[in-house]
């Protein structure tokens, strides 16, 4: 089994900055891509952002310019960095490591954002 935990998450009034941080731990297996999804309230988890294995990286429109992803898939690690937070990104945040047969999920870290 893989196990993935997030640190990071918090309170932070609109225009701050978070760091999120995710490691796996547990049986290795070959990483196709890390990400961060989210989940707000009543609403389904969507895609942050993401990391290949090669470093490509892809942004949700509404973070572009705002969040940045980093890692290293063959460590385990990967690391989400929020710039000029909103409301609107109020959720809980989960990291994901998929495989070619494998997907792991983290239990997640709590950010709200105050107006």
């Amino acid at each position: 089994q893989v196990h993935l935990v997030e640190s990071g998450g918090g309170l932070v009034q609109a225009g701050g900055s978070l760091r999120l941080s995710c490691a796996a731990s547990g049986r290795t297996f070959r990483v196709i891509s890390m990400a961060w999804y989210r989940q707000a309230p009543g609403k389904q988890r969507e895609l942050v952002a993401q990391i290949t294995s090669e470093g490509m990286t892809n942004y949700a429109d509404p973070v572009k310019g705002r969040f940045t992803i980093s890692g290293d898939t063959a460590k385990y690690t990967v690391y989400l960095q929020m710039n000029s937070l909103k409301p609107v990104d109020t959720a809980v945040y989960y990291c994901n490591a998929a495989g070619i047969f494998d997907d792991f999920w983290g239990q997640g870290t709590q950010v709200t954002v105050s107006s």
